[in-house]
């Protein structure tokens, strides 16, 4: 077994007054030679952003970009025509594939919102461009670990799907649960990354926005210490 642990304090992070960004791999301004990707996992950026404002149209091309609002809601329009707001407790993929542009904006005038943007290599370039976005209820994620993105290969209707061998799963654990958690195929990693509470993995304690990146393993237990949302991505290592 290997591991990595990456506290919250160790992130990047840039303040561009409208926006705060906490940056758990090299990033924009943020560089880290030490901290460019986990396998596949490309970039995980945890941002807020003010009322009304937001990221105007940008391309994307090749990378599959998982959106998880956290907070508050985001309002995304795109070159393929999709058009509307993704609300905390929904998920939405977007494989960029031989090119899109999109943009996001606060859904709110007002209140802030906070989202997980996350980019995954994709294992098939130059695919048609295509978006999706799903509700999963908090009873669906309490007390396991809920996929909510999988392979396409792999997708039995209930998940969102994309072009890479990736896993992603939420869960609402209450304190004194233990999570074990199957690892898919053998030369996969995981990272994850805790949104609050405390939990307890391979003897390492994390707290809120802390993160462990662990491969070379079949499975993991989760231990909650406190209630806690998790957010786990299982990704190709190599």
């Amino acid at each position: 077994m290997q591991k990595i642990f990456h506290p919250a304090h160790t992130r990047g992070s840039a303040d561009f007054g409208w926006l705060k960004a906490n940056y758990s791999f090299s990033f924009a301004n943020y560089f880290n030679p030490n901290r460019l990707q986990f396998g596949a996992l490309r970039v995980l950026n945890d941002d807020t952003i003010d009322g009304g404002m937001g990221f105007g149209t940008h391309p994307h091309q090749n990378m599959e970009i998982i959106t998880i609002p956290l907070a508050g809601a985001l309002q995304h329009k795109d070159s393929m025509g999709n058009e509307g707001i993704i609300h905390e407790g929904e998920v939405q993929v977007m494989s960029a594939g031989t090119g899109v542009e999109h943009s996001e904006f606060n859904g709110s005038k007002t209140e802030k919102a906070n989202t997980l943007q996350i980019w995954v290599f994709t294992e098939t370039e130059n695919v048609t461009p295509r978006y999706d976005q799903k509700k999963f209820s908090s009873e669906e994620r309490h007390n396991k670990l809920l996929p909510v993105v999988t392979p396409k290969n792999d997708n039995d209707g209930n998940a969102l799907w994309v072009h890479q061998q990736t896993y992603f799963n939420l869960g609402n654990i209450d304190a004194g649960k233990k999570i074990v958690y199957q690892v898919h195929q053998k030369n996969h990693g995981v990272y994850i990354f805790l949104i609050s509470g405390e939990i307890k993995i391979e003897g390492e304690t994390l707290q809120k926005r802390d993160a462990l990146g662990v491969w070379e393993i079949n499975e993991i237990e989760i231990e909650v210490n406190e209630d806690a949302r998790i957010l786990l991505m299982e990704v190709p290592m190599e």
